[in-house]
């Protein structure tokens, strides 16, 4: 099997690189932005014209926290659109014969019933902070929908819930809650702080999948025969944003105040996946949270000392 991995230098696109290079039979096609503008259409067309993968994963993405989004939701919009359209439609020229494509919670409305399940999508307004990313993942999602209905390809798309793992952002304004607390906190031990600042009320509600697992359920869904259209993909669980920046700050090991900056925008009341049909198939996360977020630390460190961090 040739299989091309869109976006493979980013934190699920590696996660995902880890766990098929353990695979027999398996050929991995990567390219990086600079080898392939995944938001070219002629750049797409060529490289899967030249290559012919059996099956791709779209992994790729403009991606960022609540700030980041806020602030460049037309780049969100447009990069997400156009890597969306290009590789999909890409590969349907080129006959690749399976392809999933990645979102996101996001795609979801702000009050979805709790916890979403699939059937809640476009039943709702979606979380204004983050909704020029929704809309294009939506559109991926459905564009996915669309060649499959009407070409019969088993295109697909699987849905994850908050990510974190090795090779994350950890950019203090850009980046999603986890990887930054992690910063913060590491940041805060090492200068001897007596305190931390973290942003809003800390009542959210978060779920988290450790991209390692993601990875695994992406593997298990190509094995599948006539998969859902879309899927949700997490953990079933969630904590509040409160209690994972405790988890946070007892893994990096401060042991000073925690003050919360309730100016700072909270984000949706609380996003967690109902997962109940891809546990009727068969796959369920195994990486608990503070074992994720201890190997995720420890994948900071090293990246910190590499020069490899993403910040």
């Amino acid at each position: 099997m040739k299989l091309f991995i869109a976006g493979h230098q980013g934190m699920v696109g590696g996660a995902l690189v880890r766990r098929f290079q353990r695979e027999s039979g398996v050929t991995l096609l990567l390219r990086s932005r600079r080898e392939l503008d995944l938001t070219s259409q002629t750049a797409v067309d060529a490289f899967y014209a030249a290559e012919k993968p059996d099956v791709a994963i779209i992994a790729a993405a403009k991606v960022g926290g609540i700030h980041a989004n806020n602030t460049y939701p037309a780049e969100f919009l447009f990069d997400n659109l156009a890597i969306a359209a290009n590789t999909i439609h890409g590969a349907y020229r080129a006959g690749v014969k399976r392809l999933l494509f990645l979102g996101s919670s996001c795609i979801y409305p702000k009050h979805a019933p709790q916890p979403m399940p699939e059937d809640c999508l476009l039943t709702g307004p979606l979380e204004p902070t983050n909704e020029a990313y929704a809309i294009a993942k939506i559109t991926g999602l459905k564009l996915v929908q669309s060649y499959r209905k009407q070409y019969g390809v088993l295109y697909y798309s699987a849905m994850p819930t908050n990510l974190y793992g090795p090779g994350d952002n950890y950019h203090l304004q850009n980046s999603h809650v986890l990887p930054a607390l992690l910063r913060k906190f590491h940041e805060a031990k090492t200068a001897g702080r007596a305190e931390v600042v973290a942003w809003g009320t800390g009542s959210p509600k978060r779920e988290f999948l450790h991209v390692d697992d993601l990875a695994d359920a992406c593997a298990f869904l190509l094995t599948l025969e006539n998969p859902p259209d879309w899927i949700n993909v997490g953990t079933g669980t969630d904590v509040t944003i409160r209690e994972l920046t405790e988890t946070v700050a007892t893994v990096t090991g401060f042991t000073g105040k925690i003050v919360w900056d309730a100016s700072k925008p909270d984000g949706t009341p609380r996003k967690l996946m109902d997962v109940s049909r891809l546990a009727a198939l068969g796959w369920r996360a195994r990486i608990a949270l503070t074992d994720g977020v201890a190997k995720t630390y420890a994948s900071f460190l090293a990246e910190q000392a590499a020069g490899t961090l993403r910040a």
